[in-house]
């Protein structure tokens, strides 16, 4: 087996309208499509629920899921909130900017930038609390080669010592030098 691609990924949220309110005049998201049934295909589970998809950019389709019988919702308590986060790619650090100062003039709180040394991102939250980057790559092809070359040697490090590996330290050496 090969995957190809992630069809979609799905999370929840509170109000549909809303969501695709916030995703389509936010983040220029096309709304793709709706699907609302009262049983669940997969368990036969009779639960209404609207499943809405929204156009991620190149294949990539974010979806959610309003369900009006459960619960309210709720998060991961036993997870740091920084993360469980949906990161979303643009052009280009001056795209990056832009969107940091669009999302604000339009009263929305971001963070950021940050600089993770091979990428910058900025983080805003959606109205259901899940947590957003906007992201774009800042490092060079010789960075890049530099962190695969050592990545199954971090992983296995970790794996043994569940510590911190210092092998791409120099990804925030300037940051470490202060």
């Amino acid at each position: 087996m090969k995957i190809q691609q992630i069809h979609h990924v799905a999370y929840r949220c509170k109000d549909a309208k809303e969501t695709v309110d916030f995703y389509t005049k936010y983040l220029n998201m096309e709304f793709m499509l709706a699907i609302s049934e009262d049983k669940v295909p997969s368990t036969k589970a009779n639960d209404p629920y609207m499943h809405l998809f929204l156009d991620a950019g190149n294949g990539n389709i974010l979806a959610f899921f309003e369900l009006p019988n459960s619960p309210d919702m709720g998060r991961d308590e036993n997870t740091p909130q920084w993360v469980q986060h949906i990161a979303f790619q643009l052009e280009s650090e001056t795209a990056l900017l832009q969107a940091k100062e669009d999302l604000e003039a339009a009263g929305i709180e971001v963070l950021g930038p940050t600089d993770h040394g091979i990428i910058k991102s900025i983080y805003l939250f959606d109205p259901n609390g899940h947590r957003l980057e906007l992201t774009t790559t800042t490092a060079s092809a010789e960075e890049l080669q530099r962190l695969d070359a050592v990545k199954w040697e971090m992983l296995e490090e970790w794996t043994q010592t569940k510590k911190v590996s210092h092998k791409a330290q120099w990804l925030h050496a300037e940051e470490f030098a202060k």
